[in-house]
């Protein structure tokens, strides 16, 4: 027999709710490595005292700090925010003072952000998992559109300048976004070019002078570009093609820059936006990197994009698992409880399996990550993390579908108790579509294999 809060299961589905079950309850001792509040996988397994070789005490550490800051200074506001699209300002300051905020963009910049870190934890410290912990416990919200809202702009918008902008751009721009006093987004996306970034259109001509580069076009379903105050913009400055694309760094106040707010299925508090470029003067100092060699930049950037939208869908997916279980121990039907019919025990039997199974994938990615260099990551992950991303919203889709099936009509409801799962199943499309699509994800995971395996075999067969 099982018991979860409170409900005691039969051994023997048929038998009545009612039965009288003489059961003796063993006492446990709690063990300290338990965390959460233990719903049937709700957590991540070395939350529920499994053994992992993964986490130490610093990862443990940081999962509590970020838990006690996503409890009082998110979860209690996130639909108040994502009914009125937007987020306090003030938040992105008391993330950064939190000890976490400049996590998001991968290695901890302590020259930019200072060394203090949630939990204690020493810059030394740092790896993959620490931040797979956060945005793991940030997603425990239930809202992509809160995560993106309050890093989907820096976490892509702010490494191509940390990994490729001259000094001088580094010096302006990541202090102040890393703190959280300004926000920076990423705009390669088109009306026109959304995966297909090297056909993208949007141009820069340089000036007469040759002081700057005047831009012009369009950039659509840009994350975070209705509160930024940067756009590092993909451009084309030469031919057609990958070979004539550039990055460039754009500051809001420049004249010609003009913003205006979508209005999307989902994720509504994230700042999805439309930016137009008019004529605008760009001094040359604000290059990123050489010209020409912006789709590099992109590229290098997808595998850490690609693998935090991961890390969200698969908290997604449990978050809709754990409502589900929770609803499921508290509605009755038929004179019995969800939980005590075969039909919806099997709906999250299903949910559970893969919930878990992804979650397996996702670390083992993260561990590559974490023991990798940033050159072998480039050439090894693209394809794994492609397969993973694609993995992890489909099964993110399938929780909202089956969460929505559990909770019936209060799933069609915005707020009260089928709050979360209204919200995630409306953001589905905005995971699985954005950052490279499913199709174009599972397509491009068979490919880099197949290539790899090409190359293999053409070096084998030279020995």
């Amino acid at each position: 027999n099982a018991e979860y809060m409170g409900i005691r299961l039969s051994d023997n589905p048929g038998r009545s709710r009612n039965a009288k079950m003489s059961v003796q309850k063993k006492e446990r001792q709690p063990n300290v490595n338990t965390f959460g509040e233990q719903v049937p996988y709700g957590d991540p397994s070395w939350y529920q005292d499994w053994n992992s070789p993964y986490y130490d005490e610093s990862h443990r550490k940081f999962r509590a700090a970020m838990r006690e800051f996503c409890e009082t200074e998110i979860i209690p506001y996130v639909a108040e925010w994502d009914e009125k699209k937007a987020i306090p300002k003030t938040l992105f300051r008391k993330a950064y003072e939190a000890g976490w905020l400049p996590g998001v963009v991968g290695a901890w910049q302590q020259q930019y952000a200072g060394d203090h870190i949630a939990g204690g934890v020493l810059v030394s410290q740092w790896n993959a998992f620490h931040e797979l912990i956060m945005l793991d416990e940030i997603s425990r919200c239930g809202s992509g559109g809160l995560v993106w809202a309050l890093f989907g702009g820096l976490s892509i918008g702010l490494p191509p300048v940390i990994h490729f902008g001259s000094e001088f751009l580094r010096q302006k721009v990541c202090r102040p976004c890393l703190t959280g006093e300004k926000v920076i987004c990423l705009a390669i996306t088109e009306p026109y070019a959304g995966s297909d970034v090297a056909n993208l259109q949007t141009t820069a001509v340089k000036s007469a002078d040759g002081r700057h580069y005047i831009v012009n076009g369009e950039k659509k379903w840009i994350t975070n570009g209705i509160y930024a105050d940067f756009f590092t913009v993909a451009v084309r400055t030469g031919g057609p093609g990958m070979g004539g694309v550039s990055m460039l760094l754009i500051e809001r106040d420049f004249p010609g820059v003009t913003t205006k707010q979508m209005q999307c299925m989902g994720v509504w508090s994230s700042g999805t936006t439309y930016i137009t470029f008019e004529d605008v003067k760009v001094p040359v100092e604000n290059l990123i990197g050489k010209e020409n060699e912006g789709f590099k930049y992109v590229m290098f950037n997808f595998n850490h994009e690609r693998w935090s939208m991961a890390c969200q869908a698969s908290r997604f997916s449990r978050v809709l698992l754990e409502e589900s279980m929770r609803y499921a121990f508290k509605r009755e039907t038929f004179g019995k409880k969800l939980i005590e019919h075969p039909v919806i025990r099997l709906k999250l039997a299903h949910m559970a399996r893969q919930v878990e199974a992804t979650s397996s994938f996702l670390e083992n990615v993260t561990y590559q990550m974490s023991t990798l260099s940033k050159e072998e990551q480039f050439k090894h992950l693209g394809g794994p993390i492609a397969l993973l991303k694609a993995q992890c919203t489909t099964v993110f889709e399938y929780c909202a579908r089956e969460a929505a099936q559990i909770f019936g009509g209060l799933a069609y409801t915005r707020g009260g108790q089928g709050e979360k799962v209204e919200r995630l199943y409306r953001e589905v499309r905005a995971y699985s579509i954005p950052g490279g699509s499913e199709e174009i994800m599972l397509d491009l995971g068979i490919r880099q294999a197949i290539k790899k395996a090409t190359t293999s075999k053409k070096k084998s067969s030279k020995l």
